[in-house]
């Protein structure tokens, strides 16, 4: 199978001044590794279906990994991911601790991620 080459223009010939203006609005190289590292989170289908079922209830990890059938052990581990990447939060009830979305963004991201594939 070829790789085929992307189109160029047929000329070299640069627009400064819409090229200043872009520049003005790309965010500083910290927000830009921020954010690729959010979509790294995104990038792992364990954690989606973990937030989809967070996008249903708010549930501790044993009712997790059994909706999701997995052990308490890698939904944890995906959780402690999750939670560092400031997707989910947790409160301790009892002897239970449990999980939910940090915020409406996480819904959000996912329904457009969604949406996008579904066009």
């Amino acid at each position: 199978m070829a790789v085929k080459d992307v189109e160029c223009c047929d000329e070299i010939l640069v627009h400064d001044d819409l090229v200043k203006a872009v520049r003005a609005h790309i965010p500083d190289e910290d927000k830009l590794y921020d954010l690729a590292e959010i979509f790294k989170v995104f990038g792992d289908s364990t954690r989606i279906r973990i937030l989809y079922v967070l996008f249903e209830s708010e549930m501790c990890v044993c009712d997790i990994a059994q909706a999701l059938n997995m052990t308490q052990s890698a939904i944890s581990h995906q959780l402690k991911i999750l939670k560092q990447s400031k997707l989910v939060s947790n409160r301790r009830e009892g002897k239970s601790v449990i999980y939910f979305l940090a915020d409406g963004h996480v819904r959000t991201i996912i329904n457009q991620g969604l949406e996008h594939i579904e066009e």
